[in-house]
């Protein structure tokens, strides 16, 4: 690319997909750890883990969701050239 603002919006969209990724991967394994505390009784340190991940899930994915609606408008934008 030879457009230095796309470059950086790829790259932008690249973290952006690596942070969904991510975040939404300490939500299932947060799961997970939820269900097996469920059948077979909460110990103090699965609610640690739980509580845990979802905190970081929750760092990674919300400002990943804002930066990926922030990449979309940008792209959508210049589609329509309406800046």
């Amino acid at each position: 690319m030879s457009d230095p603002v796309l470059a950086e919006r790829a790259r932008v969209a690249n973290l952006v997909s690596k942070g969904i990724r991510g975040g939404t991967a300490l939500f299932v394994v947060a799961s997970v750890v939820f269900f097996i505390g469920f059948m077979t009784g909460f110990t103090n340190t699965m609610v640690y883990i739980i509580v845990g991940l979802m905190i970081i899930g929750s760092v990674f994915l919300a400002p990943a969701m804002v930066f990926h609606y922030g990449v979309k408008a940008a792209n959508r934008a210049d589609r329509n050239d309406d800046w």
